[in-house]
């Protein structure tokens, strides 16, 4: 659905990080975890496209819808320098998202840099929070880790660099759960983060059996309603793959669901 989104709030978190609060209280009311907005920044020529941005967390008694973004290039330049009061049009809330945990599951989620913008909401409203793993290149691209420790997540981190917890992928810790998991204990596993990690991650979860792992397959979008084709991934189909649309058949895929390519 078309919308328009005023812009409550729009800050810096830390670098190139900035969160913005759009009231738009059709898309609050209707969003679930790992859906998507598709935004207009503005009318200019340049900026013709929209944007795609994973919902990072809504209130709808509020009315509004929270994006956590990255400054990567001149649309979201123009974005990070909108103040209140600012109008984009919306087009959401888009995709199929993650499933909920069961009453009983523990939900462990993997993230990529801002890949944890994408899971928060699933944190907030799972009945366990579990535990967040997360991997980034450095400190500089760490962000929300003290919102899910303030929602009882358990946060493990690797950086590259190792000057935050762990030196290496977020895919050690990944390793380190699977390998340890308490017998009986029920995990649900999710993933949201740059393609190279979630072919990784799938691949683990494949190998021990939690097919029914979740990743969000992001990928650059155009038309973000399934039209333009501009946004495929690769899934399985019998022996061989097929094309499906990121933006409408997913982003969320199954693990099992899910080709991979040696």
């Amino acid at each position: 659905m078309y919308k328009t989104g005023e812009i409550i709030s729009n800050r810096c978190l830390k670098g190139d990080y900035y969160q913005v609060i759009f009231y738009a209280p059709e898309i609050a009311e209707k969003a679930i975890p790992g859906q998507f907005v598709h935004v207009q920044i503005d009318k200019s020529s340049a900026h013709i496209l929209r944007r795609p941005f994973s919902i990072n967390n809504t209130d709808p008694a509020a009315g509004t819808v929270q994006v956590t973004y990255k400054v990567v290039g001149s649309g979201t330049e123009v974005l990070a320098g909108l103040k209140p009061g600012a109008v984009c049009d919306l087009l959401g809330p888009l995709g199929n998202g993650y499933k909920l945990p069961a009453d009983d599951e523990i939900p462990v989620m993997i993230a990529g840099g801002y890949g944890t913008a994408a899971m928060f909401m699933l944190s907030k409203l799972a009945k366990n929070k579990g535990m967040l793993l997360v991997g980034a290149r450095g400190d500089a691209d760490l962000i929300l880790l003290d919102d899910y420790r303030q929602q009882g997540c358990d946060v493990q981190v690797a950086t590259n660099d190792g000057s935050v917890g762990t030196k290496g992928f977020v895919t050690v810790l990944l390793e380190d759960v699977l390998k340890n998991a308490p017998a009986g204990q029920k995990y649900r596993f999710y993933a949201c983060g740059p393609t190279p990690m979630l072919m990784a991650a799938g691949k683990l979860l494949c190998a021990a059996n939690r097919e029914d792992g979740e990743l969000s397959l992001d990928h650059v979008m155009c038309c973000g309603v399934g039209a333009c084709f501009a946004c495929v991934v690769k899934v399985k189909d019998g022996d061989t793959f097929r094309y499906a649309r990121s933006c409408s058949e997913g982003p969320v895929f199954t693990a099992g669901e899910v080709y991979y390519e040696d």
